[in-house]
Protein backbone atom coordinates (compact mmCIF):
# COMPACT_ATOMS: atom_id res chain seq x y z
CA UNK A 1 0.00 0.00 0.00
CA UNK A 2 3.05 2.40 1.15
CA UNK A 3 4.62 1.81 -2.35
CA UNK A 4 1.57 2.32 -4.39
CA UNK A 5 1.06 5.75 -2.40
CA UNK A 6 4.68 6.79 -2.98
CA UNK A 7 4.76 5.20 -6.25
CA UNK A 8 1.86 7.11 -7.53
CA UNK A 9 2.90 10.21 -5.71
CA UNK A 10 6.13 10.43 -8.18
CA UNK A 11 4.44 9.21 -11.27
CA UNK A 12 1.68 12.33 -11.20
CA UNK A 13 4.07 14.54 -10.86
CA UNK A 14 6.54 13.40 -13.56
CA UNK A 15 2.88 12.85 -16.10
CA UNK A 16 2.06 16.37 -14.84
CA UNK A 17 5.48 17.78 -15.20
CA UNK A 18 5.41 15.88 -18.72
CA UNK A 19 1.98 16.90 -20.15
CA UNK A 20 3.17 20.87 -18.88
CA UNK A 21 6.56 20.36 -20.99
CA UNK A 22 5.01 18.30 -23.60
CA UNK A 23 7.78 15.73 -22.87
CA UNK A 24 5.33 12.63 -21.58
CA UNK A 25 6.42 10.27 -24.48
CA UNK A 26 10.28 11.51 -24.27
CA UNK A 27 9.57 11.19 -20.43
CA UNK A 28 8.70 7.31 -20.91
CA UNK A 29 11.44 6.22 -23.30
CA UNK A 30 14.38 7.71 -20.36
CA UNK A 31 12.20 6.14 -17.45
CA UNK A 32 12.05 2.78 -19.67
CA UNK A 33 15.42 2.65 -20.61
CA UNK A 34 16.68 3.47 -16.99
CA UNK A 35 13.98 0.68 -16.00
CA UNK A 36 16.06 -1.74 -18.42
CA UNK A 37 19.30 -0.99 -16.90
CA UNK A 38 17.57 -1.83 -12.69
CA UNK A 39 16.35 -5.13 -14.29
CA UNK A 40 18.95 -6.21 -16.55
CA UNK A 41 21.80 -5.48 -13.64
CA UNK A 42 20.60 -6.51 -10.08
CA UNK A 43 23.77 -5.19 -8.94
CA UNK A 44 22.59 -1.73 -9.53
CA UNK A 45 19.59 -2.09 -6.94
CA UNK A 46 21.66 -3.52 -4.92
CA UNK A 47 24.12 -1.21 -4.80
CA UNK A 48 21.39 1.77 -3.80
CA UNK A 49 20.06 -0.29 -1.15
CA UNK A 50 23.38 -1.10 0.32
CA UNK A 51 23.93 0.94 3.65
CA UNK A 52 27.57 0.70 3.81
CA UNK A 53 27.49 2.80 0.40
CA UNK A 54 27.89 6.44 0.52
CA UNK A 55 25.37 8.75 -0.39
CA UNK A 56 28.07 10.39 -2.18
CA UNK A 57 28.89 7.02 -4.03
CA UNK A 58 24.74 6.51 -4.89
CA UNK A 59 24.89 10.01 -6.40
CA UNK A 60 28.34 9.04 -8.34
CA UNK A 61 26.41 6.02 -9.41
CA UNK A 62 23.30 7.53 -10.57
CA UNK A 63 25.09 10.32 -12.32
CA UNK A 64 26.68 7.52 -14.39
CA UNK A 65 23.80 5.85 -15.24
CA UNK A 66 22.07 8.64 -16.18
CA UNK A 67 24.73 9.62 -18.65
CA UNK A 68 24.82 6.04 -20.22
CA UNK A 69 21.03 5.99 -20.86
CA UNK A 70 21.13 10.03 -22.32
CA UNK A 71 18.52 11.22 -19.73
CA UNK A 72 17.16 15.06 -20.35
CA UNK A 73 17.64 17.31 -17.30
CA UNK A 74 14.32 16.57 -15.95
CA UNK A 75 14.57 13.18 -15.40
CA UNK A 76 18.49 13.36 -14.87
CA UNK A 77 17.11 15.77 -11.68
CA UNK A 78 14.00 13.28 -10.48
CA UNK A 79 16.37 10.10 -10.33
CA UNK A 80 18.74 12.26 -8.34
CA UNK A 81 15.93 12.98 -6.35
CA UNK A 82 15.11 9.78 -5.79
CA UNK A 83 18.66 9.09 -4.31
CA UNK A 84 18.83 12.09 -2.16
CA UNK A 85 15.16 11.33 -0.60
CA UNK A 86 16.36 7.38 -0.55
CA UNK A 87 13.22 6.30 -3.00
CA UNK A 88 15.53 4.10 -5.55
CA UNK A 89 14.08 0.94 -4.40
CA UNK A 90 10.46 2.05 -5.54
CA UNK A 91 11.61 2.72 -9.29
CA UNK A 92 10.16 0.15 -10.72
CA UNK A 93 7.07 0.41 -9.48
CA UNK A 94 7.03 4.25 -10.18
CA UNK A 95 8.18 3.69 -13.68
CA UNK A 96 5.33 0.99 -13.90
CA UNK A 97 2.32 3.38 -12.62
CA UNK A 98 3.67 6.11 -14.84
CA UNK A 99 3.37 4.15 -17.95
CA UNK A 100 -0.60 3.93 -16.82
CA UNK A 101 -1.11 7.37 -15.96
CA UNK A 102 0.83 8.41 -19.11
CA UNK A 103 -1.32 6.37 -21.30
CA UNK A 104 -4.18 7.97 -19.44
CA UNK A 105 -3.31 11.11 -20.32
CA UNK A 106 -2.51 10.08 -23.68
CA UNK A 107 -5.77 7.96 -24.15
CA UNK A 108 -4.27 5.28 -24.84
CA UNK A 109 -5.65 1.75 -23.41
CA UNK A 110 -3.44 -1.44 -23.81
CA UNK A 111 -5.95 -4.60 -22.92
CA UNK A 112 -4.31 -8.16 -23.44
CA UNK A 113 -5.73 -10.11 -25.53
CA UNK A 114 -5.63 -13.92 -25.36
CA UNK A 115 -7.07 -15.82 -27.68
CA UNK A 116 -6.90 -19.37 -28.65
CA UNK A 117 -5.35 -19.52 -31.86
CA UNK A 118 -3.51 -16.56 -33.71
CA UNK A 119 -5.31 -14.21 -34.81
CA UNK A 120 -5.36 -12.87 -38.18
CA UNK A 121 -4.94 -9.23 -39.28
CA UNK A 122 -8.78 -8.56 -40.29
CA UNK A 123 -9.94 -10.44 -36.83
CA UNK A 124 -7.48 -8.02 -34.64
CA UNK A 125 -8.48 -4.93 -36.06
CA UNK A 126 -12.23 -5.79 -35.63
CA UNK A 127 -11.26 -6.48 -31.79
CA UNK A 128 -9.48 -3.15 -31.69
CA UNK A 129 -11.90 -1.30 -33.39
CA UNK A 130 -14.56 -2.43 -31.21
CA UNK A 131 -12.66 -1.58 -28.12
CA UNK A 132 -11.87 1.85 -29.51
CA UNK A 133 -15.60 2.53 -29.83
CA UNK A 134 -16.64 1.51 -26.63
CA UNK A 135 -13.76 3.37 -24.32
CA UNK A 136 -13.10 6.15 -26.92
CA UNK A 137 -9.29 5.60 -26.72
CA UNK A 138 -6.48 4.82 -28.94
CA UNK A 139 -6.07 0.69 -28.61
CA UNK A 140 -2.72 -0.79 -28.62
CA UNK A 141 -3.04 -4.61 -27.92
CA UNK A 142 -0.89 -7.31 -26.86
CA UNK A 143 -1.92 -10.62 -28.18
CA UNK A 144 -1.40 -13.86 -26.71
CA UNK A 145 -2.36 -17.52 -27.42
CA UNK A 146 -3.69 -19.93 -24.84
CA UNK A 147 -5.12 -23.45 -26.79
CA UNK A 148 -6.74 -24.43 -23.48
CA UNK A 149 -9.80 -21.95 -23.82
CA UNK A 150 -10.51 -24.13 -26.89
CA UNK A 151 -12.22 -20.95 -29.12
CA UNK A 152 -13.15 -17.73 -28.15
CA UNK A 153 -11.44 -14.23 -26.59
CA UNK A 154 -10.32 -13.20 -22.95
CA UNK A 155 -9.59 -9.46 -23.03
CA UNK A 156 -8.17 -7.91 -19.91
CA UNK A 157 -8.50 -4.41 -19.55
CA UNK A 158 -6.69 -3.38 -16.09
CA UNK A 159 -8.60 -5.19 -13.57
CA UNK A 160 -11.75 -6.02 -16.01
CA UNK A 161 -11.65 -9.42 -18.05
CA UNK A 162 -14.30 -9.69 -20.72
CA UNK A 163 -14.28 -13.53 -20.88
CA UNK A 164 -16.03 -14.95 -24.14
CA UNK A 165 -14.15 -17.79 -24.14
CA UNK A 166 -15.77 -21.69 -24.81
CA UNK A 167 -13.58 -22.75 -22.08
CA UNK A 168 -15.61 -20.23 -19.95
CA UNK A 169 -18.77 -21.17 -21.95
CA UNK A 170 -18.57 -24.85 -20.76
CA UNK A 171 -17.87 -24.44 -17.26
CA UNK A 172 -20.58 -22.36 -16.94
CA UNK A 173 -22.64 -25.04 -18.90
CA UNK A 174 -21.58 -27.64 -16.17
CA UNK A 175 -21.71 -25.48 -13.39
CA UNK A 176 -25.66 -24.88 -14.43
CA UNK A 177 -26.09 -28.71 -15.14
CA UNK A 178 -24.21 -29.89 -11.67
CA UNK A 179 -27.03 -27.37 -9.95
CA UNK A 180 -29.72 -28.85 -11.46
Amino acid sequence: MITSTIAKRYALSLVQLGAAEGQVDTFREELTRIGELFSSFPEIPAAFADPALSHDHKKDLMRNLIASCACSGLISNFLQLLVDKNRTAFLSRIIQTFDTLADDYSGILRPTITTAFALDDTQLTSIREALEKKSAKHVIPRVTVDSTLLGGVVVQIGDAVYDSSVKTQLSRLQDQLQKG
